[in-house]
């Protein structure tokens, strides 16, 4: 009888399209050699084969990256998006807000502060003798 290994977790399976590449693999695959050898063959006359074909490489590589790249099951892109947020796009310190129901009640409200960093403690000096 035949052993087949059956994987735990079904989720990290993909659907396979044709030469055991995924779609977005076999696009982004195309998509680097259409960009990658008009541009290797437009070069080498005027650059030479190396200079040429090292700016193939260059040219193809972000299309490797997009289709091979994976973290914690996200893609590229999505990595990328949540970079550019969290480093550019969203204020650094985000103020602590809970909306407080029985504080609307008795008509109190309390402005919210950012939470900063707590200070370091200064050390009192020893007066030498």
């Amino acid at each position: 009888m035949a052993y087949v290994p059956v994987p735990k977790d079904l989720n990290k399976i993909k659907t396979k399209l044709a030469l055991n590449l995924t779609k977005r693999q076999l696009i982004c695959f195309s998509l680097a050699a259409a960009v990658g050898i008009p541009s290797y063959l437009l070069c080498r006359g005027t650059i030479g084969n190396s200079p040429s074909l090292f700016l193939m490489i260059g040219l193809m590589l972000p299309f490797f990256f997009f289709a091979m790249y994976e973290r914690d099951g996200l893609p590229l892109e999505k990595v990328l998006r949540n970079i550019l947020r969290t480093r550019f796009l969203y204020p650094r310190v985000r103020p602590y807000n809970t909306e407080n129901f029985y504080a609307l009640l008795s008509g109190f409200k309390k402005e919210a502060k950012p939470i900063a960093e707590p200070e370091k403690k200064k050390k009192p000096r020893r007066k030498k003798a």
